[in-house]
């Protein structure tokens, strides 16, 4: 329940209000996500495909706009967006528990950890959380979205089932180390870049779409390239089950997979599809946290009115 601040009583609009639910809280974090996904899964859809190693000819894609043109072309411009469902379902779940540990005023490590450490520390634990449930998705996410994927699945329960079937439960979580190597450092990166961004541009901390949204671009192209090494990696695992080449289809985990990605494609192989994945992230984390601050404070406003 939404509690009343006390008369006269002020509060951080940064933080959570007397007024402002957790309930509220988390349905702002999943609008964050489901918009963030949304409008920009295309470009996320050709960094997928561009991370693919020995893709066959008809499936080489070397910018964004080439890859975007040949995709939209060659498999109708719907295809972009294959496998959206499988991120409409889980955006928000992750969104959600990631915002709600996000916020120092939910957590008593508030009163242990300073304000500088804590963003970071407790964005990384609600990622070990939610990428433990979040990683099936993932994956089914990007077998969709490889080339020829349509000849396979028709839909992300037909995803499931197949891949269940010829390749096991653990398929779906093969990759879940390599993808907390990933995204832990992210989050905590992201979070604590849009902290002091926000921060620095914003004194008064006071709502302000123009600094959210640059803070979070920001924050979250930062992030981004300092991570793209494992999430090519990532994309490896996940995809493992659709190469044709019998010692890719085997590679087991995050070392294994850079021994073989180095042997074949050299350092420069680790940044396959950098350019796409900070173009994506930017927008994407932008879009995150204008809506979720956005969200924030038209429950803050509508709260205030019933008081």
């Amino acid at each position: 329940m939404a509690q009343e601040p006390a008369a006269g009583e002020e509060y951080d609009y940064e933080g959570l209000p007397p007024n402002f639910s957790l309930a509220q809280n988390m349905v702002a974090g999943a609008f964050a996500g489901i918009a963030e996904h949304t409008v920009m899964y295309p470009i996320d859809a050709i960094k997928t495909r561009m991370q693919i190693i020995n893709p066959t000819p008809s499936a080489v894609y070397n910018g964004i706009i080439q890859g975007g043109y040949r995709i939209a072309t060659g498999e109708g411009i719907l295809g972009l967006w294959r496998g959206m469902s499988s991120v409409i379902v889980g955006a928000g779940m992750l969104t959600m528990s990631l915002r709600g540990f996000e916020d120092p005023e939910l957590t008593a490590l508030q009163d242990l950890l300073t304000l500088s450490i804590l963003p970071p520390t407790s964005g990384a634990c609600a990622t070990i959380a939610s990428d433990a449930v979040m990683n099936p998705f993932d994956v089914i996410k990007q077998r969709m979205q490889i080339h020829n994927s349509g000849k396979l699945y028709k839909s992300m329960p037909d995803c499931l089932r197949y891949v269940y079937k010829t390749e096991g439960l653990s398929a779906f979580y093969v990759s879940y180390p390599t993808t907390l190597s990933m995204t832990v450092p992210f989050t905590a990166l992201q979070f604590l870049a849009y902290e002091s961004m926000s921060t620095s541009l914003n004194p008064t901390k006071a709502y302000d779409p123009v600094t959210h949204c640059t803070a979070g671009a920001v924050a979250g192209g930062f992030a981004a390239a300092l991570t793209t090494p494992m999430d090519v990696i990532k994309t490896m695992l996940q995809t493992r089950g659709t190469a044709t080449d019998s010692e890719l289809r085997n590679v087991n985990g995050f070392v294994e997979g850079c021994k073989l990605l180095y042997r074949r494609e050299g350092f420069r192989g680790f940044f396959k599809g950098a350019r796409p994945r900070v173009v994506t992230t930017m927008p994407s984390t932008a879009i995150c946290w204008s809506a979720y601050e956005a969200c924030k404070a038209y429950f803050i406003r509508q709260n205030d009115s019933l008081i």
